[in-house]
């Protein structure tokens, strides 16, 4: 959901985004990069079985309640999350720990753009949900992603991330420009360059303070993730160099790093959040796990200014999974959750709270956001925008290193040029140098 991250909820953010907790550390919330630790404190400790989940970003479960509700009718167990908000900093250390054998939380979230290490290198230090679930709730390219060589299923999928344009429309009728989400979404069809142009036309009568979008970083992710070709091909082998998807996407995200739109942002850091409860840009790339977190962080002055429209492209940019780590000292009851946790009933009433799109068909026909998200962005048939993305989004390819590598793309890259005053050229030296160390060149 994140990811993203979520995740890059939830690349997005990666793949982005990518996606997002630390408290890898069984049980210990003081491992958390922003100190977020949340379950249930009344009913701590009392001899209770104790299970930790180990997430990034705003998966949902606290928010839609259902921590609570699976302790109600499991009072023998409480509960306890640890969230970190960033995919990068969460994912090294749960790899950390699943090396060494100990310190993992009793579920672990994976963010899309990890699952195929985690399949390929710590498929062993999962355990197999397959021989405890009906495969068949899930998407069946979700399951895939989450599937070893040898048919060990080590992850449940919780959302997807189809993409769409969030946007303020008070923002864009003070700049002079299109605030119906069906017209402005017919501006852009097809074509991530005319809503860069867009953004141009913006910033001629920007209100004071404002940029057209959070960061060129945000646009790169967007775009990428509508792509067929990103960092690796079928047979495995990395091509992101050569990669015609990358090449688009980084030719966009010049053209905002370049310009004067962007807010030069890094997306999940504080002063991220704090843009959106300041109003300080206009436009962010919103795959359907951000909706929870933009209505998070704008906070009430937010409400019924935000709106949603159709992204220039289809594409998916985040979803996760949980697994449980063979190191949990709960396994039969971490699975138990895990299970009840991802079932389509469940990613129904995660939706409802925060628009976290199912990985789960079954609950589609049911879907519908809560009354607060609906009134929060301005009426927009979520549901229907999102669906239609999720339809049409091209069949990717991940390998072991994507998460990595984007992050070098955005992180580093991105921000050279748009952060630093770099050239684009400088920006992809950078970039190239870093990823060379990531595969060891």
């Amino acid at each position: 959901m994140r990811t993203t991250t979520r995740r890059s909820h939830r690349l997005l953010a990666l793949a982005a985004v990518a996606a997002l907790t630390t408290g890898v550390l069984a049980g210990c919330a003081g491992d958390s990069d922003d100190g977020d630790s949340s379950g249930s404190g009344n009913n701590a400790g009392g001899g209770k079985t104790t299970l930790t989940i180990g997430t990034f970003g705003v998966f949902g479960y606290k928010q839609a309640g259902l921590y609570d509700e699976y302790m109600k009718s499991h009072p023998d167990i409480t509960i306890k999350e640890n969230v970190t908000t960033r995919t990068d900093v969460y994912w090294p250390k749960v790899l950390t720990r699943l090396q060494a054998g100990s310190g993992t939380d009793d579920i672990q979230a994976i963010e899309v753009g990890n699952i195929t290490e985690a399949v390929q290198t710590q498929g062993a230090k999962f355990v197999d949900l397959g021989k405890d679930v009906d495969k068949s709730q899930w998407l069946d390219w979700k399951n895939a992603q989450a599937t070893t060589p040898d048919g060990k299923l080590i992850g449940l999928g919780t959302d997807i991330g189809p993409m769409a344009i969030c946007y303020r429309k008070d923002l864009f009728e003070k700049a002079g420009l299109e605030t119906d989400r069906t017209k402005l979404a017919a501006q852009w069809k097809g074509d991530w360059n005319k809503y860069v142009d867009l953004g141009k036309q913006y910033m001629k009568k920007a209100p004071s303070g404002t940029k057209f979008v959070d960061s060129a970083s945000s646009v790169y992710n967007a775009v990428l993730n509508g792509e067929s070709e990103r960092y690796y091909d079928k047979s495995g082998e990395v091509v992101w160099d050569k990669s015609s998807g990358v090449k688009n996407a980084w030719d966009v995200a010049m053209s905002v790093a370049t310009s004067n739109m962007s807010a030069k942002l890094k997306q999940f850091d504080k002063p991220w959040d704090q843009g959106y409860a300041n109003a300080s840009f206009a436009t962010v790339a919103c795959p359907a796990w951000m909706i929870g977190y933009i209505q998070e962080k704008s906070g009430e002055a937010g409400k019924g200014k935000w709106d949603v429209a159709a992204a220039p492209t289809a594409g998916n940019w985040g979803g996760s999974f949980i697994g449980v780590p063979t190191a949990s000292k709960h396994q039969k009851e971490a699975v138990e959750l895990a299970k009840w946790l991802t079932a389509p009933e469940q990613q129904a009433k995660v939706f409802a709270k925060q628009a976290s799109f199912p990985s789960t068909p079954s609950a589609y026909s049911a879907l519908k956001p809560a009354a607060a998200t609906t009134e929060f962005f301005s009426n927009a048939p979520i549901t229907q925008i999102f669906s239609d993305s999720a339809k049409t989004i091209p069949a990717q390819v991940f390998g072991v290193k994507d998460q990595p590598i984007n992050t070098a793309l955005t992180d580093i890259g991105i921000l050279q040029v748009e952060q630093k005053g770099k050239s684009p050229e400088q920006g992809w030296d950078a970039a190239t140098n870093e990823i060379k160390d990531v595969l060891g060149q």
